[in-house]
């Protein structure tokens, strides 16, 4: 999966950081351009993160951003949960999710680049993804984005008083 040099350096000093705090650092992420960077630092933990854990780590996720100096001009830092279309962006990430929907955004498999389907897991170095009821497997060095499928059930809890 891709990643600049300033999310692979940040992501490096930050994951030890989360763990010691009970957090799992889900992704670092830079988005904007040149002028005014973003860059969101998405944390998770098994039973759920809450906004009082996102507020409280922004403090120690800001002290380590600053010790490493990413850019010489402004940026913006964006401390949250991954929310419920969460990127995967480790192997086991795909084992985890399994049986869930997901959208796999590749270099090109079958002449296709965009593929949503039911995640299968991991055969060695290849995601298995069912689409349209057939597996597809899509080589992780070959993986741009991915991301889980959120989708949100409006009806449950309708009748209900």
């Amino acid at each position: 999966m891709q990643t600049t040099h300033v999310t692979e350096r940040l992501t490096e000093a930050l994951a030890p950081e989360a763990e010691a705090h009970g957090l799992e650092l889900v992704a670092v992420e830079q988005t904007g351009g040149r002028g005014m960077p973003v860059i969101r630092v998405l944390l998770d933990c098994e039973e759920g993160i809450g906004l009082d854990t996102v507020a409280g780590a922004n403090e120690w996720v800001s002290a380590v951003v600053e010790a490493q100096d990413p850019f010489t001009h402004p940026y913006t830092l964006e401390v949250s949960s991954p929310g419920i279309d969460r990127p995967l962006t480790k192997p086991v990430d795909f084992e985890r999710f399994a049986g869930q929907t997901a959208t796999i955004k590749s270099g090109g498999v079958q002449n296709r680049h965009t593929w949503t389907g039911t995640l299968v897991g991991l055969d060695g170095d290849d995601v298995v993804l069912c689409v349209d009821g057939s597996d597809t497997r899509i080589a992780l060095e070959a993986i741009q984005k991915a991301r889980l499928k959120g989708v949100v059930d409006f009806s449950k809890g309708r009748g209900q008083q």
